[in-house]
């Protein structure tokens, strides 16, 4: 009987273990969509009588599909994930760092050996919006067709007819470094089943044509979301925590949900129109990284129109708190380096006298730039994230940026500076500009250099 009762208690508990695992699968998977939080009736876009929310600008509309293309291809960003450091545009091979590997980019010039030359209509569609190569092959989503899917036909087969009336170029992608099971591309079959609904914008009847144009440029093709929501434990989008920020490729994308605090929901229009445009915003910092490059080399294009479109719809973006992060901005530091924060160890004095040798010329004492107001490190969120990602991340890397007086550069000091004195300086960054000082460790600077490089 002890023997049946032993058995009998196993067996209820892997049944046990086996609900639960089916119930958390199907709690992941049943998320709400990028949009589901509006709460609107959709409508198919045939049946939608306003003003059509996908195609481009109104002075673009009677262009021809290359030239839409283009301004398409520009607003999906796909010149920066596409051409790697010193290659031909478009060609691929730039580096993705995951946890369990490395990812390349594939080249989608329209080489018929090496790139999409051989590509139907069909085949396009078919990789944009399900991750399915001509081949048959499963693309990861690091190609983020989750979110090109809400691209509308139209709208893709511009981009095609853009890309493909680019110069080709002979490029093979290096192999993907990705350890087992993740480099099982058939899995992708099963995790784009949960997670790629495969589904064509619609507009929300609800709201109005301009908070639709903005949802349509910011999931569709900007595709916000692939860098600024949590991902689940499935590495899907976590839309239960949409917009409230993540790391990305070791640099921290912010909330951009309406929290006043911790998000962009005190942000004036004005000034989340400029950070758009520009990448800056005054009392609001700088945009570097992948931000940075997404403004170069897509957001500043857009028209203003569109930009204003995705400001509104921003706007109606739950607010969801950071808890990692002060609910209050600093204020700008003392002109003089007597005053503010105190080194009291030897590492802070360290963080200091490296500001002071590489730093202070462009960013002042106070924080306050003399050289250009991109350089100014009062009121970024960078300086007041405890985390100090991306403090830690520009001075290893630098940072370029086209501001509106021309290219401004930070130069990158990862070679020259140690990841003790990278630590240092972050920290002592942190404490005297922001909120709360960081506690970077040089172990933490070494695993910020490995998952940005590529």
């Amino acid at each position: 009987m002890s023997g049946r009762r032993l058995w009998r208690g196993i067996i209820v508990a892997l049944v046990a273990i086996g609900v639960i695992v089916v119930a958390g699968v199907v709690w992941i998977a049943g998320g709400p969509g990028p949009m589901d939080f509006a709460g609107g009736r959709k409508v198919a876009l045939a049946d939608y009588r306003a003003a059509n929310p996908t195609g481009v600008p109104a002075e673009l509309a009677q262009a021809d599909p290359v030239k839409r293309g283009d301004y398409l291809a520009r607003a999906a960003d796909c010149l920066v994930c596409h051409t790697a450091p010193g290659g031909k545009e478009y060609a691929g091979g730039l580096g993705f760092k995951l946890p369990f590997g490395t990812l390349y980019s594939t080249n989608i010039t329209p080489d018929k050996d090496t790139g999409i030359g051989n590509y139907s209509d069909r085949d396009f569609l078919n990789a944009l919006h399900r991750g399915i190569r001509r081949d048959g092959a499963r693309l990861y989503p690091a190609m983020p067709y989750t979110s090109y899917t809400y691209i509308s036909d139209e709208d893709a087969l511009a981009i095609k007819a853009y890309l493909f009336s680019l110069p080709a170029a002979h490029a093979t992608a290096p192999a993907n470094t990705l350890f087992f099971p993740f480099n099982q591309r058939w899995a992708m079959m099963v995790w784009s089943a949960l997670f790629n609904p495969d589904t064509r914008f619609e507009p929300d009847f609800s709201n109005s044509p301009e908070w639709n144009r903005g949802a349509y440029l910011a999931e569709a093709l900007a595709h916000c979301g692939e860098c600024h929501t949590p991902r689940n434990l499935a590495f899907a989008l976590n839309n239960r925590q949409k917009f409230a920020g993540a790391v990305t490729a070791g640099w921290r994308a912010f909330n951009i949900s309406s929290d006043k605090a911790t998000g962009v929901g005190a942000w004036r229009d004005d000034d989340l129109i400029t950070y758009l445009s520009t990448g800056h915003a005054a009392g609001h910092g700088t945009a570097s990284g992948p931000m940075g490059e997404a403004v170069d080399h897509s957001l500043s294009q857009f028209a203003p129109e569109d930009i204003r479109a995705i400001v509104a719809y921003l706007r109606s973006v739950p607010a969801i708190a950071s808890t990692d992060l002060p609910a209050t901005l600093a204020p700008p530091a003392p002109a003089s380096h007597k005053d503010g924060a105190k080194e009291a160890s030897a590492a802070e004095a360290r963080g200091k006298m490296v500001f002071e040798g590489a730093c202070v010329s462009c960013h002042d004492w106070s924080g306050q730039s003399p050289v250009s107001p991109f350089a100014t490190l009062t009121g970024a969120g960078a300086v007041n994230d405890p985390g100090a990602t991306n403090v830690a991340q520009i001075v290893i890397s630098g940072t370029k940026r086209r501001t509106p007086d021309g290219m401004l550069s930070m130069p990158a000091f990862g070679k020259a500076y140690s990841d003790e004195e990278i630590a240092a300086v972050a920290n002592y960054v942190t404490a005297r500009f922001g909120a709360k000082g960081s506690k970077l460790t040089a172990k933490d600077v070494a695993e910020l250099r490995e998952q940005a490089s590529q």
